[in-house]
C-alpha cells in the first residue's frame, strides 16, 4: 500500500487525530457536584468576582485553538474549511504529542478579513493562545496584526513564523558548517507569500544584512508597479535590496544562499553554479522541492535542505510552534515576539552541537526540542 492509500485507510479508521479524555473519574454523586452542579456554581462565581481565576479553575492556560478558513490548505490551495479539518486534526496531534498542551482544531467558515477577526475574538476567551493555519496571503497578514493588537493572549500564524524560525535555526548552523556570519550573506528568498515575508523580516532581525525578494514576476523593486502592499513594505521597511531588477537567474548572480518557498523544480544547476562558493540551498517546497538535492548537490552546493523526511536536514515546523507555544503558555505571556522567534531559533540551532552538512537541525523526535525552545521563549 502506498503513503496516499495508507493515509486514507488511517484517517478513515481514525476519524480524528484527537478525543476528549476525562481529568476526573465521575462514578457517584458526589462526584458530580464536584465537577458540575452545585460545586461548579462555586467556581463560576469566583471567576465572576475575579476573572484571572480562570487560569487556576479552568483548563484555558493549557489549550491552544487551531483555526483556519481553509482557503490555503497545504500547497493544494483555497480548498475550504472542511478539506482543512484534517490538517488542523494532525496539527492539534502534534501540540499534545510534542507538548502536552490540549489543542481544539476549529475550520471557520468566513473568509473576509473581519469575519474571521470577529469570530477569533469571540472565541478566544476560552484559549490560552491562538494558532492561525492555512489562510492566505495577503489576508493572513492583516488578520495576524489585528488579533494580536485586540487580544491579549499570544496570537500567531504558524505558516509565518514556525517557518521563519526553524529557516533561521537552519541557517545559522549551515552557516557554520560554510565558515561564514550571517551578516555576510546574501540571500535570495523565492516565494513572497505568507512564509517568504515572515522569514526575511526575522532574517533581518537577526542580522542577515543582504536579501533579495523575488516573486512569479521577478526580483522585487522599487522598479515594479505591480507590488502588492506587503512587497511594497518590504522595500520600503528595507528588509529586502530594493533598487535592483531582472529574474531569479540574475538575483543569484553572487549569492551565498538560496531559500525557496514557492514551488517545486524552479531551481537548476546552472543557477546554484552562479552562486558563491560554499551554496547553501533550502528548497522547502512541498511535495517537490525547489530543486532535488542530488542535482543541487552534483551542482555544487554546500549544503541542502528540504522540507521532506526522506532527505536530510528536513526543515520541519514541529520544530518551533509546540516549543514555542509551551513557553507562551507557562509564562502567561501576552504575546509572542520577534525576539522570541530569534531566541528559539537560536536555542534550536544551539541542540546541534556539531553541524555537518547533513546534520543543521535536531531530529523532531528529539526530546530536548520543546524544553529547550520554551525555556528560550521565556527568557525572551
Amino acid at each position: 500500500m502506498d503513503t496516499a492509500q495508507e493515509a486514507r485507510e488511517l484517517h478513515k479508521k481514525l476519524r480524528g487525530k484527537t478525543e476528549v479524555v476525562l481529568k476526573q473519574d465521575i462514578q457517584t454523586k458526589a462526584d458530580l457536584a464536584l465537577v458540575y452542579t452545585p460545586g461548579v456554581g462555586v467556581v463560576s462565581a469566583d471567576i465572576g468576582v475575579d476573572v484571572e481565576k480562570v487560569w487556576e479553575y479552568t483548563g484555558r492556560g493549557n489549550m491552544v485553538a487551531v483555526i483556519s478558513d481553509g482557503s490555503a490548505v497545504l500547497g493544494l490551495g483555497d480548498l475550504g474549511p472542511e478539506a482543512a479539518l484534517p490538517v488542523m486534526e494532525g496539527k492539534c496531534a502534534l501540540f499534545k504529542r510534542f507538548a502536552n498542551i490540549n489543542a481544539v482544531p476549529l475550520v471557520i467558515d468566513a473568509h473576509e478579513v473581519d469575519d474571521i477577526v470577529r469570530v477569533v475574538k469571540a472565541l478566544a476567551p476560552s484559549f490560552g493562545a491562538i494558532n492561525l493555519e492555512d489562510i492566505s496571503a495577503p489576508r493572513c497578514f492583516e488578520i495576524e496584526e489585528r488579533l494580536k493588537a485586540e487580544l491579549s493572549i499570544p496570537v500567531m500564524h504558524d505558516d509565518q513564523h514556525g517557518t521563519a524560525i526553524i529557516v533561521l535555526a537552519g541557517l545559522i548552523n549551515a552557516a557554520r558548517v560554510v565558515g561564514k556570519e550571517l551578516s555576510t550573506l546574501r540571500v535570495v528568498v523565492n516565494g513572497v507569500g505568507a512564509a517568504g515575508v515572515a522569514t526575511m523580516r526575522l532574517l533581518t532581525q537577526a542580522g542577515v544584512k543582504s536579501l533579495i525578494a523575488v516573486d512569479s514576476t521577478g526580483i522585487v523593486s522599487v522598479k515594479r508597479a505591480d507590488l502588492t502592499a506587503e512587497k511594497k513594505k518590504l522595500v520600503d521597511d528595507h528588509i529586502v535590496l530594493g533598487d535592483l531588477s531582472g529574474t531569479l537567474d540574475d538575483a543569484l548572480a553572487g549569492a551565498d544562499v538560496f531559500i525557496g518557498v514557492s514551488k517545486g523544480n524552479i531551481l537548476t544547476a546552472s543557477h546554484i553554479q552562479k552562486m558563491n562558493p560554499g551554496a547553501i540551498i533550502f528548497g522547502l517546497a512541498n511535495p517537490v522541492p525547489e530543486i532535488m538535492p542530488d542535482v543541487a548537490l552534483n551542482a555544487g552546493a554546500a549544503i541542502v535542505a528540504t522540507g521532506r523526511s526522506d532527505f536530510p536536514n528536513q526543515i520541519n515546523n514541529v520544530l518551533t510552534y509546540p516549543g514555542v507555544f509551551r513557553g507562551a503558555l507557562d509564562g502567561r505571556l501576552p504575546r509572542i515576539t520577534d525576539a522570541m522567534k530569534i531566541a528559539a531559533a537560536r536555542a534550536l540551532a544551539s541542540l546541534v552541537e556539531q553541524p555537518t552538512a547533513e546534520l543543521i537541525i535536531p531530529d523532531v523526535f528529539d526530546e530536548r526540542v520543546v524544553p529547550t525552545v520554551a525555556a528560550a521563549v521565556r527568557g525572551a
